[in-house]
């Protein structure tokens, strides 16, 4: 039977190395210096050559304020049209077509056709938004619906105050769902805000550096750029749950999520 234990640091660590070490060996056996596929020590060493530069946190800077800009409107826009859906069921038909559309379209399809309407530049924050927007939305209608009916009767019944049933009832009902929606869509908010910028090549961009170095054929450098993507969309994803958790406990009165 398998056990149910989490994995260690050092279990993680152990299988991380394991990749690696493919990672190195499948990049020895199609050889061409890197052509194809770039070494770990290249990934690192064009990294080391990047980072110094102005240029590459110009460029982190540019793409990561607007794909937070996206985050934060779908964010907002999720709460208000996840509530609004659960509360009214009209305004949950209504909506569905559209989100379901959104899941459906490639990203590449509909960062063809937001070129159309906004400038390159403003297109991460824009599809950033669209790609989340789903996530949230389904997090928040998903977490009222698993709210404890029972709960609901108790305040109807006690007359509650709003503030009350908000705090006490719905926000510890809401947040596990919401706070899972949010963190999931932080990565994929990354992936889909820079697949805009590859395609709009905005000046100054993360997108743009990654095309750059592929029509160069610097593969050290496309390898270095996606690892600082993952990094990063790892480490907003990290710092979202540390924020979540603490939102949760300052207006829930938990100390755990």
């Amino acid at each position: 039977m398998a056990s149910d234990r989490a994995p260690g640091r050092w279990e993680r660590l152990a299988a991380l190395a394991v990749w690696i070490v493919l990672w190195q060996a499948a990049a020895m056996t199609l050889g061409h210096g890197g052509l194809f596929l770039a070494t770990p020590v290249q990934t690192l060493a064009a990294l080391a050559r990047i980072a110094p530069t102005a240029g590459f946190w110009q460029r982190i800077a540019f793409s990561a304020l607007r794909i937070l800009a996206g985050f934060l409107l779908a964010v907002a826009g999720g709460l208000v049209l996840g509530a609004a859906g659960a509360r009214w069921r009209r305004v949950r038909i209504f909506v569905e077509p559209v989100m379901q559309l959104i899941r459906a379209m490639p990203v590449a399809s509909f960062v063809i056709l937001a070129l159309l309407w906004v400038r390159g530049e403003n297109l991460s924050v824009v599809v950033s938004f669209t790609h989340v927007l789903p996530v949230v939305y389904a997090g928040v209608l998903a977490g009222i619906a698993d709210t404890d009916p029972q709960l609901l009767e108790m305040a109807r019944v006690y007359r509650l105050p709003l503030g009350a049933r908000l705090r006490y009832i719905w926000l510890p009902g809401v947040f596990p769902s919401f706070s899972e929606s949010c963190i999931a869509a932080m990565g994929m908010c990354w992936k889909s805000g820079v697949s805009a910028e590859v395609i709009g090549l905005p000046d100054h961009s993360v997108g743009d550096a990654l095309y750059r170095a592929k029509i160069t054929l610097s593969t050290p450098e496309v390898f270095a750029w996606t690892l600082v993507i993952v990094l990063l969309s790892a480490l907003l994803s990290s710092a979202a749950a540390r924020l979540l958790r603490a939102a949760k406990t300052r207006l829930c009165g938990e100390v755990r999520a």
